[in-house]
């Protein structure tokens, strides 16, 4: 029988290992005056916390929804849909249109069009085949390169100006994050977070699978929707602040069923966000201090957490 204060133990001991990694991200290397270096580095990390919370949430109820733990939103393409509507923009209204409009706008404009777009797209794709993982995950490429070559073909079309407006957004920066952004951000995934952790108990009964949620109790298709509309509004975030990261969720969250193996919510939410934020700050404090960013986090994350899916996919990990 399992310890059930273990996993608030290893849940303080992550804790404890971030605010480490904060304390060094805040001082290690830091000259001059400190009355502007501390609030710049408080802000950037900030902005990663919030983005390793959000990315890390929003693959955990992906994987709820699908009952599995392979797919995640960036592998079905939900951070490319982002770029793909904010490249859609640019091309209709034009570039000095868009950079007219104020960031929190187009933020929620962009969030509103993904969550149709994805209840519209993905609804569906879980009704038809909950079941079937490998059509799933075929699917799912398939959607993210579609959108990708959409948005590929806007910008080799559009005016070499514009095309710097969205430029930005199509490549992962954990070094440079939009501030702009980031108070609306922190709010928006702090509401996320309230919504997600009052739905943790009826998330435990979906990940049961559709039958078993149903004899509990639980209506799938309506907690299917909510799940979408919260994973769109997190992917949302996280893609306006640093860009669209393809592995990273898949990463922190294989690393938390292993660190804090519970199939709670109430454990595994925690748990994965701690391990993210852990993740992208350590890793971007060694980048930055001891590498002198010689090589992108983005870089580091999507190699190691590709390595992991491709280990996932071959030893058929599913709920």
């Amino acid at each position: 029988m399992r310890d059930p204060v273990m996993p608030v133990r290893r849940l303080c001991g992550l804790a404890a290992l971030l605010v480490l990694a904060s304390v060094l991200f805040m001082t290690l290397g830091a000259r001059g005056n400190w009355g502007f270096v501390l609030p710049f580095r408080a802000t950037k990390l900030l902005a990663l916390i919030v983005v390793a919370v959000a990315i890390s949430t929003a693959t955990i109820l992906f994987q709820t929804i699908t009952q599995n733990r392979i797919l995640t939103p960036s592998i079905m393409g939900f951070d490319a849909l982002y770029v793909l509507i904010l490249t859609t923009a640019v091309y209709v209204l034009g570039g000095q249109a868009v950079a007219r409009l104020s960031d929190q706008l187009v933020f929620v404009v962009n969030v509103v069009c993904l969550v149709l777009a994805s209840l519209a797209l993905f609804g569906t794709l879980l009704r038809q085949v909950r079941a079937d993982l490998l059509r799933m995950i075929l699917t799912g490429i398939v959607f993210g390169v579609l959108f990708r070559s959409l948005t590929g073909f806007m910008q080799r079309i559009i005016d070499p100006n514009e095309f710097a407006v969205i430029q930005v957004s199509s490549y992962a920066r954990f070094n440079r994050v939009d501030t702009e952004l980031l108070a609306l951000s922190a709010g928006v995934t702090g509401l996320a977070l309230m919504v997600v952790w009052r739905m943790r108990h009826r998330l435990d009964v979906l990940a049961l699978g559709h039958d078993a949620a149903i004899n509990l109790g639980e209506h799938p298709r309506r907690g299917q929707i909510e799940v979408l509309i919260l994973i769109a509004i997190l992917v949302s975030v996280s893609t306006a602040l640093v860009g669209p990261v393809a592995f990273l969720g898949l990463l922190v969250v294989s690393l938390a069923h292993l660190v804090t193996p519970s199939a709670r919510h109430a454990v595994l939410i925690p748990s994965a966000g701690l391990i993210s934020a852990l993740v992208l700050v350590g890793g971007q404090t060694t980048l930055e201090r001891a590498l002198a960013l010689s090589t992108p986090l983005s870089v580091v994350v999507d190699l190691i957490g590709g390595i992991v899916f491709l280990l996932l996919l071959l030893k058929g990990s599913s709920r």
